[in-house]
């Protein structure tokens, strides 16, 4: 399937979840899979009652597989980019953290999503949140300006996972670090659900074995790169293949003197 066939697909189903013409479980739950096995599939992960208390209504959409900011090991005054940010969840969870001094800025390629977080925003008087129009490949950020990015089961949905993670390392400050969150493989996916267009809006076709995974970040340049979580799904694709989540964290090298 083609990459911009892959992307239309998605924007045009989150534009959906966005407006609400599109039931949470009709996203995130998956039918028979692996011969007469028969799971149902919810990738959804919460925060702590206490994050949560900083998440306006609405912005839980229940689209993450993950707890990424739980990880980012944030304080007052850094600067932080959520990647695929759509309703806000992480980036209001995020905010909460880097205080006013600081900033999160949220991109997501489906205006929908990006109208709804500003929405969101302007509930609660969020001042230090800005949320932008963009893709993962090329962000509609400058270099070297982020202390931490941050992405909650998105990459997956990329098609060019090396440009995105090369996007990621070129935006970070030397020293910064990502926390992401997102959906691997242990086995093959198949050609006919590698190019189902609805289980790459599942964050399933999309996704990579985990060493590929691994492999395409460390190729990027990042260091110390370790998965700090992990979850495994009761679901299997045709081939067996288990799905699981994890959260990954890796550091951009510092310059040279």
């Amino acid at each position: 399937m083609a990459d911009e066939t892959i992307k239309q697909n998605v924007k045009d189903k989150y534009g959906k979840v966005a407006r609400g013409e599109i039931k949470l479980d009709e996203l995130t739950s998956c039918g028979c899979s692996c011969g007469d096995s028969c799971s149902t599939l919810n990738m959804a992960s919460r925060y702590d009652d206490v994050d949560r208390n900083a998440i306006p209504e609405g912005a839980d959409l229940g689209l993450g597989c993950g707890t990424p900011v739980a990880f980012a090991e944030l304080k007052e005054g850094q600067t932080v980019l959520d990647l695929g940010s759509g309703a806000g969840i992480d980036v209001f969870v995020a905010a909460n953290y880097v205080g006013p001094a600081g900033k999160v800025i949220g991109v997501d390629m489906t205006e929908e999503m990006i109208q709804k977080a500003r929405e969101n925003a302007k509930k609660i008087n969020a001042t230090n949140v800005e949320f932008r129009f963009g893709e993962i490949e090329s962000l509609p950020v400058g270099g070297n300006l982020i202390d931490r990015v941050i992405s909650n089961c998105v990459i997956n949905l990329v098609p060019d996972k090396e440009k995105a993670f090369s996007e990621i390392h070129r935006v970070l400050k030397p020293g910064g670090r990502f926390i992401i969150s997102d959906i691997v493989v242990d086995g093959d996916i198949t050609e006919k659900e590698r190019n189902d267009a609805s289980l790459w809006a599942n964050c399933i076709s999309g996704a990579l074995k985990r060493d590929e995974y691994l492999a395409i970040i460390g190729k990027t340049g990042f260091k110390d790169i370790k998965v700090v979580s992990e979850k495994r799904y009761d679901y299997n694709l045709d081939k067996c293949a288990g799905l699981f989540s994890i959260t990954v964290v890796g550091t951009k090298g510092s310059s040279c003197c």
